[in-house]
C-alpha cells in the first residue's frame, strides 16, 4: 500500500523544526529513521497531515562525555553508531550489549536512538535499557525545555509523556556506578524479532559479594517497560545465590501483569518472565560461574 497524502517539511535548523511543531502540533509526525513510522503510514495505520523530516538537523547526532561522568547521546544518533562506539562499550556495557538485539543491522543503520524511545514499543530494547540505566530525556519545544526521567516518560502502549509540540533532543545517561555489573536477556521467536519477554539489569556489589543496589527492568510484559521493585528489594543487602534467584523468579512471576496477544499468552509471559529475570540477574552476579553451571 501507499501512504495517504501529507505535507512534507525538511527543516535545516532546530528553531525551524520547533516552529513547525508549534504550528501543526498533533497533526504532525517527526521523521527520523522512519523504521517504525513508514510501515505504519504505508499500511495507513498512521495518517499524519504533516511530516517533519529532521534528518538535516545534524547537531542532534552525537555521543558526548559530560560533567561528573555523565554521557549524552543526541536523539538523531543512529543505533549502529551507538553499537559501534568504543565510549559506549567502555562506559555503558549494558547499552552496548543490548544494541545488537535491535532488529537487524540494516534497521540499526537507519534507526535512531530518539526514534525508538519516542515510538515506545513495549517490546523494544532501548526503552527498558534506558529505564535500567536511570536515563533522562531532554524535551524541547519552541517555548521551553524540560527534562524527564525515563521512569516518568513511558505511559502505555506506544504512548509517552512528550507533548505534540515537543521534540526529544537528547538522552542523558548518569555515570556508570562503581563496581557495577550488568545482565541482559531476551526471548524472541527469531533473531531480530521484537522480544516476547526481555530483561535488563544493573547491580552494585561490595567486596564480600553482597548486593548493595539493583535495578531490574523488563520489556514485552505490558504496555511499558517496568521496574521490578519487589525483586530489587528482595536481593538488596543480600549475598545472591541460586536459592535466592529462584525466589526472585517466583516474585517476578507474581509481580508481572502482562497482557495476552497473538504472540504469547499472559500466563506464558508471567512464567517466562520469572525465568528471564533469574537468568539476567545470574549473569550480572556471576552466580552460574561461581556454582560451576551454565547460564
Amino acid at each position: 500500500m501507499k501512504p495517504a497524502s501529507f505535507e512534507y517539511f525538511a527543516p535545516t535548523h532546530m528553531a525551524e523544526a520547533l516552529d513547525l511543531l508549534a504550528r501543526y502540533g498533533d497533526e504532525a509526525k517527526i521523521l527520523a529513521g522512519g523504521q517504525s513510522l513508514m510501515p505504519l503510514m504505508n499500511m495507513r495505520l498512521a495518517r499524519p497531515r504533516v511530516i517533519i523530516d529532521i534528518n538535516r538537523l545534524s547537531d542532534l547526532a552525537y555521543i558526548s562525555p559530560g560533567l561528573n561522568g555523565m554521557f549524552t547521546i543526541g536523539a538523531l544518533t543512529r543505533q549502529r553508531a551507538v553499537e559501534r562506539a568504543s565510549l559506549i562499550r567502555q562506559h555503558y556495557p549494558l547499552l552496548a550489549a543490548a544494541m545488537p538485539f535491535i532488529g537487524h543491522f540494516q534497521i540499526r543503520n537507519r534507526g535512531t536512538m530518539g526514534g525508538s524511545i519516542v515510538h515506545a514499543d513495549p517490546a523494544a530494547e532501548l526503552p527498558a535499557v534506558c529505564l535500567a540505566l536511570d536515563a533522562e530525556f531532554v524535551l524541547q519545544s519552541a517555548a521551553q525545555q524540560r527534562v524527564l526521567p525515563a521512569a516518568d516518560f513511558f505511559r502505555t502502549y506506544l504512548t509517552t509523556a512528550i507533548a505534540p509540540t515537543e521534540l526529544l533532543t537528547e538522552i542523558r545517561l548518569p555515570p556508570w556506578p562503581p563496581q557495577a555489573r550488568w545482565g541482559f536477556q531476551e526471548i524472541c521467536r527469531r533473531e531480530g524479532d521484537f522480544a516476547l519477554v526481555g530483561a535488563a539489569a544493573v547491580v552494585q556489589m561490595d567486596d564480600p559479594g553482597v548486593c548493595q543496589a539493583a535495578r531490574l527492568a523488563m520489556f514485552g510484559v505490558g504496555g511499558t517497560p517496568v521496574r521490578l521493585r519487589g525483586a530489587e528489594a528482595l536481593i538488596s543487602g543480600q549475598l545472591v545465590d541460586e536459592r535466592l534467584l529462584k525466589e526472585v523468579a517466583h516474585v517476578v512471576s507474581e509481580e508481572l501483569e502482562p497482557d495476552s496477544d497473538i504472540h504469547a499468552s499472559a500466563e506464558y509471559r508471567k512464567e517466562v518472565g520469572g525465568v528471564v529475570a533469574r537468568r539476567t540477574l545470574a549473569a550480572a552476579f556471576g552466580v552460574a560461574k561461581r556454582n560451576g553451571g551454565a547460564r
